[in-house]
């Protein structure tokens, strides 16, 4: 497996937020907006597979960057609410309500901020953990961590 640099994770913070605009504001109308999520919601199949690919390559992001369990389940519940709003538009007579919701609840931007914020809030170490606690260094990265105010854990990228 490769190991990751900063440089990556910058990327994948960027990536990220370009689905978040491009799933759920890609249209703003002031705090509000529609994206491809709301507006494919309303094309059979279409919408479903969208939201549910862009769902699953969040979850797939958020495990490269090694986001937080907690971070990972919040995520999932937005994306998982959003999924199913959209799969019970799928259903003859019952799409109309979900449709609407889909397009009011912005669940791939919910996720994307949550992943986002995990990224800001992680002091991001391009050494391998082992090595980093054998020779003393992990503690020199905790208290940078402190230090910096507002982190909340280390990640060691080579590991």
């Amino acid at each position: 497996m490769a190991r990751r640099t900063i440089g990556d994770i910058e990327k994948i913070w960027t990536n990220v937020e370009g689905v978040k605009k491009l799933s759920d504001r890609a249209i703003g109308i002031g705090p509000f907006g529609v994206g491809l999520d709301g507006l494919l919601t309303w094309v059979p199949v279409v919408g479903t597979a969208y939201s549910l690919g862009a769902a699953g390559w969040l979850l797939v992001q958020a495990a490269r960057v090694k986001a937080s369990p907690a971070t990972v389940a919040r995520m999932a519940a937005y994306l998982g609410l959003d999924s199913v709003t959209t799969a019970i538009g799928e259903v003859p007579f019952l799409d109309f309500v979900p449709n609407v919701v889909d397009v009011l609840f912005p669940g791939h931007l919910m996720a994307a901020r949550a992943l986002q914020k995990d990224i800001e809030t992680t002091h991001w170490v391009e050494a391998n953990e082992r090595e980093a606690r054998a020779s003393g260094e992990h503690e020199r990265h905790l208290a940078e961590m402190r230090a910096k105010g507002g982190l909340r854990r280390v990640v060691y990228l080579h590991d």
